[in-house]
């Protein structure tokens, strides 16, 4: 799983969890109430300015951080 989609798949997930209607975040983002509609029935993505919208929106903060290293063992 990418770690796009990790992150579209947890905002999805939170939004569900707020309680918040569509309508309510729309007004509170600025993103078009059907964009939302399209990305929460999973048939379209989101860009990075949206999904900072909502994360603001839902008191969400996106870190994105290099993943470790594995060490082999030989």
């Amino acid at each position: 799983m990418s770690c796009m989609s990790q992150i579209l798949d947890e905002l999805q997930r939170r939004i569900q969890a707020s309680g918040k209607s569509r309508y309510a975040l729309s007004k509170e983002t600025g993103i078009e109430e059907s964009a939302l509609s399209r990305f929460m029935a999973g048939t379209r993505g989101l860009s990075i300015d949206s999904i900072e919208k909502l994360a603001k929106a839902l008191g969400c903060e996106i870190i994105i951080r290099k993943r470790k290293k594995r060490g082999r063992k030989v």
